[in-house]
């Protein structure tokens, strides 16, 4: 699969639509889930054109896998979920269909706030 770059994230990192942005860097942007499932859930993208996990540990630099997760970190500090100034968070990605990926660009859902509850039911 090539990367689709009509795809929502893509036409946001374009600007192409609005986000609520939470912080954003040279390597990744942040923002509000326009549907949240928790009472906290944010969403960190790569800038770069990956479709998922597999795609992105296959082809990004150290530098982008290094400033995704990183970025991941400061966003959950950003929100107060992070284990430093909350009582931590879920950080979620899916790959592929049977994983229940809907956008094909690279995202992990940050869930805090609040009790997550069971990995899977």
């Amino acid at each position: 699969m090539s990367y689709d770059n009509n795809n929502i994230f893509a036409k946001i990192l374009r600007e192409e639509i609005p986000c609520k942005k939470i912080y954003e860097d040279k390597y990744v942007l942040s923002f509000y889930d326009i549907n949240p499932q928790k009472k906290i859930h944010a969403l960190v993208i790569p800038k770069g054109k990956y479709i998922d996990l597999d795609d992105f540990i296959s082809n990004a630099s150290t530098d982008e896998i290094t400033g995704l997760l990183t970025g991941i970190k400061i966003v959950a500090k950003k929100l107060n979920i992070s284990t430093e100034n909350g009582k931590g968070y879920r950080a979620l990605t899916n790959v592929g269909e049977n994983g229940g990926q809907e956008v094909p660009h690279l995202h992990f859902h940050l869930f805090g706030g609040e009790k997550i509850g069971k990995m899977v039911e």
